[in-house]
């Protein structure tokens, strides 16, 4: 069989007429088989290449065209040799007749009959007739199917007959030679064949689509030239017999009377002329409005579907494609004001690409003269190669992809956005692609991408460390907002004891100062330069990262938080004091503005010498390194210490500390951060030594639970592509009748949250459903390096029952179940612990998503939450939106003056065109609110700073590398006000813990101005005989009335009375108790009301009130986020600052040889870290 497949040789080629000449191919006995597609008919060959080949037609209809147009260039020629002043011809070899001296008014056909027609001109048309004649026949010959009649009665055969039949009988007779023929018709066949050559042949052929708003527009103008050519020819011939007009005056005639001016002083003379006109000019009324028509129908279909993004432009000019399902006013102005925020994106277009047509609002804005000259608007599918051609997508620079959340079925928008990023992907495969997506466990079929965004990973880690990091959202969302960078000018740098203000992030100055100082402070951002080339860093080449850390905040107030190295591509936030920085990382660094649009002014060092003098207060404390702010794209000119001065002589003399008689000296002392840490003589930085401490501190029940737990990577997860994550974990996996909250089974006998006993505070979570990124809120909240005794019970209010593949994820984490219920139920509330929980976590449903106003999609959402408000006014709730601009309805009061200012100064920079219009909002900056479309922004802002989703990830937790730190808080107590300032604050902790602080979250009090003065009701106003005064005092405990409480006083008072009028009629004079109970219900206030309809429901429910009363109004309280801010503000109590812990676990293997030091000195290392 081997030997038989070596003898047969391969198929020669088709065999070619030199084969057939030489013979070769009689050598070979195989027989050469042709397969034909078509019939190997005559007939069917011509048609093959007269009609079907795409190049062959081509070129028989591009030469039909120029035979007719050659036909009427020769028709020209004839009647320019036609000389008026010479004898009219006759018949060929007939005399020639003078007839100028006829009379006008005797009219004579003989001039029109007959034409004079040279001999070689002759030649010519007869050789052009003939040939079109042939070339006519043959095409009805191809185009016959039975019916002879519907070939011959089409006008263009008539045409054709009636300019070509005449010059073929006219050689045949010779006197018809001089005859008039009407080639000048011949423009329409010369029409017809250009329409078909455009529609049918050329796109075919050189595979490019024309528009049908060209085709119409051509074809338009072919009509007009046809009609004047026909008109103009028509009336020189026939004023033959008249005014002996020449091509010319014919012209001028057309072009006068056509466009409505008529002069009057050329005008025809015989009635044939005068007739075709006439006739003309209805032909014009009734073709022209027609086309116009089908050209005014396409040009509105062209402005609704956009036209293309020309080659010319996308080969000189670049642009990016945002493809998206329906295009909202507030996703595309969130993409516009972010895209173009960064100066070098400024000669970018966008290209818009959208199935749907343009609503109003958008088309409204698309029209604004700033957006209209860079941003077009394409409808088209991106599934389609017609349309991703239309939007040059080869050629893009990026191309962003992005879901619709309001789509009802989430997990169809996500198999939406997966086939146009596979289309992307096919059509242009180097295009870059960024792409959001709603659930993770559709993240996978998308790895491909260059940055994905995932909304529900990303919301649900935002969410869980709100819980444990306050208004992780809002730091989050301040630091992936670009500054627009507009401020009013500020006075030169004066030596000041309030904190530093950098430039504010939008807007001018606000009236109050926690204002000012939160809109300045939010304009950091997070940038990044090579180690070598930066003037802030380059200096500390060969230093540890923490020492990098805290010198470049103290001397130029730039906070470095991550690094890359060369070599590796992996962004490690704080890897710690073992780090070594090289002159090849990349460092990531939290400022104002980027490094290459600062500029130093070097200070001599006597002026230095006498500022810190001059200096009234802390004169050790680090000066505002920031003097002058132009913009934050413009130049930051900064005031630097000599560079000569020692770092060792400016650390001694910051650190001096004023005396405290209740503190220690050692506790007081601060140690300089180390150049280069020695890990065998320092055994401050392991943090894992007290791991043991603190679960000794527990109760005996506590440390039997603890001790089942371990530290591991999960089993199971719900979807394919989540990072794994290092958590504490349950040795053996909990029975799924454990996890229900609220029913007992064979292993806790328990229905409520209050019967567990839990040690710390709940965490509540109310969700439609278990979706997979919910997962996202666990993983974060039971991350190995939260220490076991603060670790929070988790209950997730669900409204559906939970899958077993989300049970078998969740049955490892220790203390989080499920309850099924709703928020909209009070009995639900109470049962999952709400009285006794440290946060509400409140999801926004995705079936509300949908609404017929778009806003209205968070009605149901805002209004259960103001119900919880109104219950539990001390209750931390955070809640999910989906549009930002209902931040505004979050604890609404409607006669709060000052959230009556806020909405003012929304307004004014709603008018500056500001990218965070909502920041002022208490809700917002307090970080209890947060909307997903705040995600978007991290994806465009991924298009200038590709690292951006990275450190995303590893500050959420999203993501666990080796090495990386994780964000944490750390509350300031009164114990701590002695280290003073911020500066002194990252001092020490750099040099005792590693820890890099990024910025403070403050509370403080305010006193809010509302309509009515606030009316306190007394406990021994609302005291009844039927109970004593004790128990109503333990019951009720202490209440702090709100402006909202005393505004509806008034419509509680007109309740009570209509009972205390019935309580009158029954009888004579009531008892004294019934007197007093009357007057309490009378002062009675609303909050009064609603605690007694909670306590009712909990004993109705069999729960214990005690301690519903003590969560504490915080209504006239504000928070607000410091981001980055300077080394000299002040700390306050109740400060949270946040912090980039190091990785414990590299900490202790590069320490690992002095493990027993570090033990035997934790007690020192508990002494030096107060906080």
């Amino acid at each position: 069989m081997v030997e038989l497949e070596k003898e047969v040789l391969p198929l020669p080629p088709r065999y070619r007429f030199r084969d057939l000449l030489l013979g070769d191919w009689q050598a070979d006995e195989r027989v050469q088989v042709e397969f034909y597609v078509n019939e190997n008919t005559f007939k069917e060959r011509l048609k093959l290449f007269f009609i079907k080949n795409q190049r062959s037609s081509l070129r028989v209809r591009l030469f039909n065209f120029s035979l007719k147009l050659l036909s009427c260039l020769l028709y020209i020629i004839r009647v320019l040799l036609d000389d008026p002043q010479e004898g009219r011809g006759g018949c060929w070899g007939c005399p020639r007749q003078n007839h100028s001296a006829h009379h006008l008014s005797k009219f004579d056909w003989t001039p029109i009959i007959w034409v004079n027609r040279p001999l070689p001109l002759w030649g010519l048309q007869v050789l052009v007739a003939l040939i079109s004649f042939l070339e006519t026949m043959l095409l009805v010959y191809l185009g016959y199917k039975g019916n002879l009649w519907e070939q011959v009665l089409r006008v263009p055969f008539m045409l054709e007959m009636m300019n070509t039949a005449p010059f073929l009988i006219t050689v045949f007779w010779p006197p018809l030679r001089n005859l008039f023929i009407p080639v000048f018709l011949n423009c329409w066949l010369a029409k017809h064949a250009l329409e078909n050559m455009i529609q049918n042949d050329l796109h075919r052929a050189i595979q490019r689509t024309h528009s049908a708003m060209f085709n119409q527009v051509l074809i338009l103008v072919c009509t007009l030239v046809c009609l004047m050519f026909t008109c103009i020819c028509g009336i020189q011939h026939l004023e033959r017999a008249g005014n002996n007009l020449t091509l010319f005056d014919s012209l001028y005639f057309c072009i006068v009377t056509f466009s409505t001016v008529g002069f009057g002083d050329v005008t025809p003379k015989i009635w044939p002329s005068q007739l075709l006109v006439v006739i003309m000019i209805c032909v014009a009324l009734i073709v022209l409005p027609i086309q116009f028509e089908q050209l005014a129908f396409l040009w509105m279909e062209r402005q609704k579907s956009g036209g293309n993004y020309s080659r010319y432009r996308a080969q000189t000019e670049k642009h990016v494609v945002l493809c998206v399902s329906s295009l909202k006013i507030d996703l595309l102005m969130d993409f516009l004001n972010e895209f173009y925020a960064h100066p070098r994106l400024q000669d970018y277009y966008v290209v818009i690409l959208c199935p749907t047509e343009m609503d109003v609002a958008v088309r409204r804005v698309l029209q604004i003269p700033l957006w209209s000259q860079r941003v077009i608007f394409l409808q088209g599918s991106a599934l389609k190669d017609q349309d991703l051609m239309r939007a040059k997508m080869d050629d893009a620079e990026a191309c962003f992809i992005l879901s619709n959340r309001f789509e009802g079925d989430r997990i169809a928008a996500d198999h939406q956005t997966i086939l146009r990023a596979w289309a992307v992907k096919d059509f242009a495969p180097n295009c870059p692609l960024y792409v959001q997506i709603l659930k993770p466990e559709n993240k996978f079929h998308i790895k491909f991408a260059d940055h994905v965004v995932c909304e529900e990973e990303f919301k649900y880690a935002m969410l869980a460390l709100n819980c444990v990091c306050p208004a992780t959202s809002t730091l989050i969302t301040l630091l992936i907002h670009t500054s627009r960078g507009q401020t009013a000018p500020m006075e030169p740098f004066k030596p000041r004891p309030s904190a530093w203000q950098p430039p504010s992030r939008d807007g001018p100055a606000s009236p109050e100062q926690w204002q000012r100082m939160y809109s300045r402070c939010s304009a950091n951002e997070v940038y990044h330069v090579r180690l070598g080339d930066s003037k802030f860093l380059s200096q500390y080449q060969g230093k540890s990262f923490t020492y990098a850390s805290f010198h470049a905040h103290k001397r130029y107030g730039v906070c470095l938080i991550g690094v890359c190295r060369e070599d590796k591509n992996n962004i490690l936030l704080n890897p710690g004091p073992c780090h070594i920085l090289a002159s090849s990382d990349t460092c990531f660094y939290i400022n104002i503005s980027k490094e290459e649009n600062s500029a130093f002014v070097l200070r001599q060092r006597e002026h230095l010498h006498r500022s810190r003098l001059a200096t009234p207060a802390y004169p050790g404390l680090t000066r505002l390194p920031v003097h002058s702010i132009i913009a934050s794209m413009g130049t930051v000119a900064m005031d630097l210490p000599d560079s000569d001065s020692s770092l060792d002589s400016a650390d001694r003399t910051t650190l001096g500390l004023a005396a405290d008689p209740v503190g220690t000296e050692k506790r007081h002392s601060i140690a300089p951060v180390l150049e280069v840490v020695d890990a065998s003589r320092s055994p401050t930085f392991d943090l894992l030594s007290d791991q043991s401490e603190d679960e000794a501190t527990h109760s005996d029940d506590d440390a039997a639970t603890s001790s089942t737990w371990v530290k591991g990577y999960p089993a199971n997860s719900p979807y394919i592509g989540s990072s794994p994550t290092l958590c504490h974990l349950v040795q053996e996996k909990l029975p799924f009748c454990c996890l229900r909250l609220d029913k007992s089974c064979h292993h806790y006998p328990y229905e409520d949250a209050r019967a567990y006993h839990f040690q710390n505070k709940l965490i509540i979570v109310s969700a439609e459903r278990a979706a997979n990124g919910l997962y996202n809120f666990i993983v974060p909240l039971r991350a190995y390096y939260r220490p076991r005794k603060e670790l929070n019970p988790i209950v997730l209010l669900l409204e559906n029952m939970p899958e077993t593949h989300f049970l078998e994820a969740i049955c490892w984490f220790p203390l989080v179940y499920y309850m099924v219920g709703s928020i909209d139920n009070l009995d639900d509330l109470l049962r999952c612990g709400v009285t006794f929980a440290a946060n509400m976590v409140v999801v926004d449903k995705e079936s509300s998503m949908i609404a017929d106003e778009d806003y209205m999609a968070d009605a149901k959402t805002i209004v259960n939450v103001q119900t919880l408000f109104r219950l539990f006014p001390g209750l931390n709730i955070i809640t999910e939106l989906t549009h930002p601009a209902n931040m505004r309805f979050m604890q609404f009061k409607a006669k709060d003056h000052y959230a009556l200012a806020l909405s003012k100064l929304e307004k004014e920079e709603r008018e500056n065109g500001s990218n965070l219009v909502f920041m002022f909002r208490l809700p917002f900056a307090a970080g209890k609110v947060f909307s997903v479309s705040m995600l978007d922004t991290l994806l465009y802002q991924s298009f200038v700073k590709d690292y951006m989703i990275s450190i995303t990830r590893l500050l959420l937790g999203l993501d666990s590398m080796p090495g990386s730190g994780f964000l944490c808080a750390l509350k300031v107590t009164e114990d701590d006000l002695w280290i003073r300032s911020y500066g002194r604050l990252y001092q020490k902790l750099c040099s005792s813990t590693g820890d890099i602080p990024i910025g403070i979250y403050r509370t403080e009090s305010h006193l809010f101005s509302t309509a009515e003065p606030q009316v306190s009701v007394g406990v021994e106003d609302y005291e009844d005989t039927r109970e004593p005064r004790d128990a109503l005092i333990c019951r009720l405990g202490p209440r702090d009335s709100t402006s909202s409480d005393q505004a509806e006083q008034p419509l509680l008072r007109r309740k009570s009375m209509p009972w205390a009028r019935r309580l009158s009629r029954k009888g004579g004079r009531p008892p004294e108790h019934i007197s007093q109970q009357r007057l309490t219900l009378y002062r009675r206030s609303e909050r009064q009301e609603l605690g007694a309809l909670v306590k009712s429901r909990m004993k109705h429910l069999g729960l214990s009130a005690a301690g519903y009363m003590d969560m504490l109004d915080h209504g006239n309280t504000l928070s607000y986020i410091l981001l980055n801010p300077s080394p000299d503000t002040r700390l306050e109590v109740n400060d949270v600052v946040y912090l980039i812990r190091p990785d414990p676990l590299t900490l202790v293997s590069a320490s690992s040889p002095s493990r027993k030091a570090s033990v035997s000195r934790s007690e020192d290392l508990k002494d030096s870290i107060s906080l």
